[in-house]
């Protein structure tokens, strides 16, 4: 995959990943880390069973959550302490 087509690809998911061109199993992990970071229900053993079905195993499953939930928290710890982005970084996907 070219440059280019990895940047419209993160573009597209970060944009609206369910309109996105995704594998069965990655569009299962969206829809899982998306529940599992809205919290508006609770998970259950049928969200692991659906991931498992894509053919993530549990240490892929188990690292998926690590590393949603780590994004999670220090989201949260930021907004928290009104951390701000800092002035040298340019935002992404921003030109100029």
């Amino acid at each position: 995959m070219s440059a280019e087509a990895g940047d419209a690809l993160v573009h597209a998911i970060v944009d609206n990943w369910g309109n996105a061109e995704l594998p069965r199993a990655e569009r299962a992990l969206c829809a899982f880390a998306v529940k599992l970071t809205a919290g508006e229900t609770p998970m259950s053993a049928g969200d692991l069973d659906r991931l498992r079905a894509e053919g993530l195993d549990d240490r892929a499953i188990h690292d998926a959550v690590q590393v949603i939930g780590f994004f999670n928290y220090i989201t949260r710890v930021a907004d928290g302490l009104g951390v701000e982005a800092e002035e040298f970084i340019d935002r992404w996907g921003v030109d100029g």
